[in-house]
């Protein structure tokens, strides 16, 4: 006769879960967290009250590194608060199971299958194989970061802040922000005091970068510059989303140049123009820092930023959005389509049609998403115009954090659905889509292939 177990039992219903449900778990709990670390009095200013909604929001904010905010950060939070937001957006940056499986082995633990199976699905790898590996590499890549942009704005802000220590919290904080593509701030109107200086745009815009590449990129990079051979081969992902990526940035920064030549930039020197058009065109990457208000721009302007922020930053990055390589591979698909061919063929490799046939998915279901979302918004609220709507949810889907000041002004009901596209943002459409469906079933045969009409 068995004798009856809880942890036993406990352990089955656990091993029940796919890795991607236990991600969701996993940052659900974070959330959960957050919120109770941010509720707490000390967290506050004196005098200062936060609704449940409000504090809940900033945690799904912070946890997701998006930067949306129903209230000030500066003038809500303590210096505790802000101490407590900034080891918030380190989780949400780094990613639960990085964090997790630093901690684990910290303590001597081994890193099992299922585990792998989490840290596959959490940084969006197709194999477990070198997983451990990757997520060091990770961890220390992005504190090296943090840490010398910390340094160099943290010594940069004495000349712009009464005390060092006011300084140094301003550039801690201001580093992880950027490097996490968090797009919260302490400074209370973001980077708009820095307009001006080009030093703090320059590290900032380099800090948003390095978090929104992706990790596997910069770990290329680094083996690229150790490497003691003669021919070093790039990766396909490495070369594509590297591209895409600054191609991205050229392509925004120029388009904003154009648009607002005769509107927001009439008064502006070129250079004035040029900066403004650069940092937010790096910033809608997913960075959610800004140096100037948005709602300045006209609609043209506002539309392709919202493009390029449903767009977002590369896989396995800090950044939301439907990803650079899913934007990289739609195009060319129609491109190859165009001219004829059934495959993508791109430096010197040929991309797998399982890739091809997720990025569709990955795209069709952002669009959906959003429409959703953007109008049960435009449904709930009667006081906002559209492309304010359009800009809010772009925003929270590709975790940027900028926004027309419409964020304090949304109803509860608003507040949840910008929420839950943070959230999926975070985690990813893939994870979404497979929170429900469970594990990947095999076909077992076939029916015969018929041809339909199309188009």
């Amino acid at each position: 006769m068995k004798l009856y177990d809880p942890k036993m039992k406990s352990l089955d219903r656990i091993h029940r879960f796919t890795s991607v449900q236990l991600i969701v778990l996993y940052y659900l709990a974070a959330i959960i967290i957050a919120t109770l670390l941010l509720s707490l009095p000390v967290a506050h200013r004196p005098g200062v009250n936060i609704s449940f909604v409000d504090t809940l929001f900033t945690a799904v904010s912070a946890v997701s590194v998006t930067g949306l905010t129903a209230v000030s950060t500066a003038e809500t939070f303590s210096t505790t608060g802000h101490v407590l937001l900034l080891c918030i957006l380190q989780v949400g940056g780094v990613g639960i199971m990085t964090l997790g499986t630093f901690i684990w082995m910290m303590f001597g633990h081994r890193v099992g299958i299922m585990e792998r199976q989490m840290i596959m699905t959490d940084q969006n790898m197709s194999k477990t194989a070198g997983l451990v590996k990757l997520l060091r590499q990770i961890l220390i890549l992005l504190l090296t970061i943090e840490f010398i942009g910390f340094l160099i704005l943290g010594t940069y802000y004495l000349n712009y802040f009464p005390t060092w220590q006011e300084a140094y919290l301003q550039g801690a904080f201001g580093a992880v922000s950027a490097t996490t593509n968090g797009g919260f701030d302490i400074t209370g109107s973001s980077l708009q005091p820095f307009a001006e200086d080009y030093f703090v745009q320059i590290i900032n815009m380099l800090l948003i970068i390095l978090g929104a590449i992706g990790f596997p990129v910069l770990i290329e990079v680094k083996e690229f510059l150790g490497y003691k051979g003669e021919n070093y081969r790039f990766s396909l992902y490495t070369k594509l989303t590297t591209f895409t990526f600054f191609l991205l940035i050229i392509v925004g920064t120029i388009f904003i140049f154009l648009s607002e030549a005769g509107d927001f930039f009439l008064d502006k020197n070129w250079h004035e123009s040029l900066f403004y058009s650069l940092f937010q065109s790096v910033t809608s990457r997913s960075g959610g820092v800004s140096t100037m208000d948005v709602s300045e721009f006209s609609i043209p302007t506002l539309l392709g930023v919202s493009l390029l922020m449903f767009t977002g930053a590369s896989p396995s990055s800090v950044g939301g959005g439907i990803r650079t390589t899913t934007f990289a591979i739609a195009l060319l698909t129609l491109y190859m389509f165009a001219r004829g061919k059934t495959t993508i063929k791109i430096f010197d490799r040929e991309i797998h049609d399982r890739d091809i046939l997720k990025s569709y998915v990955v795209i069709m279901t952002a669009v959906t998403l959003c429409a959703l979302a953007l109008i049960t918004i435009a449904h709930i609220e009667d006081k906002f115009t559209l492309i304010e709507m359009i800009f809010e949810v772009s925003s929270a889907f590709g975790t940027t954090g900028l926004s027309m000041g419409i964020t304090p002004e949304l109803s509860t009901g608003s507040k949840f659905v910008i929420m839950m596209l943070m959230f999926i943002g975070r985690v990813g459409i893939f994870s979404f889509l497979f929170i429900i469906r469970g594990q990947e079933i095999k076909e077992h045969y076939h029916f015969p292939k018929e041809r339909v009409i199309v188009g």
